[in-house]
């Protein structure tokens, strides 16, 4: 049998290299790994923690005005950006030292730089030159820009956690969460923000009611969200710029943020060149256990492009392990994936759209409901909370859960659970509900929803 240096070796250290990394040194194999930045991948690094930190500080400003219908006199506030972005910075080099020290505990050698196949058990890293029985390719995706004219005045997701100061107007471009997140993050820390979607509605793939109650909730925080505009050239003028959309409207910003989508990161990776097969977008096209058409060349995560979140690549990453290395051949499971947005209202659902459901089921019943949180009876605020349950009516099971308001992530976690072990209506209606809580909504819905009569 063949000699090579580890028995598995992984190109990128993300969430799903560094699970499957350090699992398979567990089962007992020879590990190594490499990273071209810092270890953690998207979401520790560029994506969902320092994302959130920033949403948690665009959160105060609605929080101070708040305060006073409740008694408490808020003095001057006002907001130092470079401190937020060091403290920021901080708390990420922090977790990057926390993965560094796991693969190190585990046995895992991590080598710095960017892996190059060389063949289907050959990687160069920098200057030098690996072997490997088992390759794993966990490399990501990467924010991807439209080509037209002065596109190199934009930013994306990346740069925008790292401005070096804030600008007084931005324009937000995308209809995604990364584009609907941001725009929260910068309206709620007082920049003017107009955002641009070509779609007709944000949130793409999103159930049709979440899309409409969260267009609704961010217009009155006082995001400017226009959608079926596109933007044809943006221009260079002075301090700031131009931006001619297709229709001709000119649009006066500070910067421009584009959020309209990613493309898996595997350019230059030399995978064309030992055979992997890849999609039109650029992705490993695997099967159901991560492997790809070359046998001893798996991947996981962002990568493949199958559900772009950092908890299913952990999934993946652990499958694969277990699969390869564990003597347990483990399929990641995809089904009944919740997901939360972090928007001002947060979205977060789980299972089916109302769509999506009548295309499987055919009839469906349908039960929503939408309401004044409790906390805005006091400071008049106008936000309301959109829940919706979906419900399979042979069987009873509910099938798709979705909301719109605060808490959301936290409320549809404990939800997802229950619709995992197929939890039915008449098991969510005996369930106690606490009170006072938007979560109690969920196990207090009756009624079913009856579409009103159109012309």
């Amino acid at each position: 049998m063949a000699e090579y240096d580890y028995d598995l070796f992984v190109i990128g250290a993300g969430s799903g290299g560094v699970r499957a990394s350090r699992m398979a040194a567990a089962h007992g194999a020879r590990v190594g790994i490499c990273e071209e930045s810092r270890v953690g991948g998207t979401c520790v690094i560029r994506g969902c923690i320092p994302k959130k930190l920033l949403v948690y500080a665009s959160h105060f400003a609605h929080d101070f005005e708040d305060a006073a219908e409740y008694g408490w006199s808020v003095g001057r506030t006002d907001h130092a950006w470079t401190k937020l972005i060091a403290n920021k910075d901080r708390e990420i080099d922090r977790l990057n030292g926390i993965y560094i020290h796991l693969l190190n505990n585990a046995g895992v050698e991590l080598l710095e730089g960017r892996g190059v196949l060389e063949d289907a058990h050959t990687v160069r890293v920098g200057d030098r030159t690996v072997t490997a029985e088992t390759i794993l390719i966990g490399v990501g995706g990467w924010p991807t820009l439209p080509d037209i004219p002065g596109i190199e005045h934009a930013i994306t997701s990346n740069e925008a956690l790292h401005l070096e100061e804030l600008p007084r107007r931005m324009v937000v471009v995308g209809g995604g969460y990364i584009a609907v997140e941001f725009a929260g993050i910068f309206n709620g820390l007082g920049v003017d923000v107009i955002e641009l979607y070509r779609g007709e509605q944000i949130l793409r793939g999103f159930d049709d009611d979440v899309r409409a109650a969260l267009a609704q909730e961010i217009r009155k925080t006082g995001i400017d969200l226009r959608v079926e505009c596109d933007i044809a050239e943006i221009v260079k003028k002075g301090h700031h710029l131009e931006l001619v959309l297709k229709d001709d409207t000119v649009i006066e910003t500070d910067a421009v943020l584009y959020a309209t989508g990613r493309a898996p990161n595997t350019k230059g990776l030399g995978l064309d060149t030992v055979g992997v097969e890849m999609n039109a977008k650029g992705a490993v096209v695997v099967d159901e256990y991560s492997r790809s058409s070359v046998p001893n060349i798996y991947a996981v995560g962002d990568v493949t492009d199958r559900v772009n979140l950092t908890p299913v690549a952990i999934k993946e990453g652990a499958a694969f392990a277990d699969t390869v290395f564990g003597n347990t051949p483990t399929k990641p499971d995809h089904s009944g994936i919740p997901s939360a947005v972090f928007s001002q209202p947060s979205v977060a659902t789980v299972g089916y759209t109302e769509a999506e459901a009548r295309a499987e089921y055919g009839e469906v019943d349908i039960y929503k409901s939408s309401f004044k949180p409790l906390k805005h009876t006091l400071t008049g605020r106008d936000e309301r909370t959109m829940m919706k349950m979906i419900v399979e009516p042979k069987s009873d099971r509910v099938i798709g859960c979705h909301m719109v308001g605060a808490d959301a992530a936290e409320i549809i976690q404990g939800v997802a659970i229950a619709m995992k072990v197929g939890a039915t209506k008449a098991q969510f209606d005996s369930t106690v509900g606490i009170h006072p809580s938007a979560a109690e909504e969920f196990v207090t819905m009756r009624e079913k929803f009856v579409e009103p009569d159109g012309d």
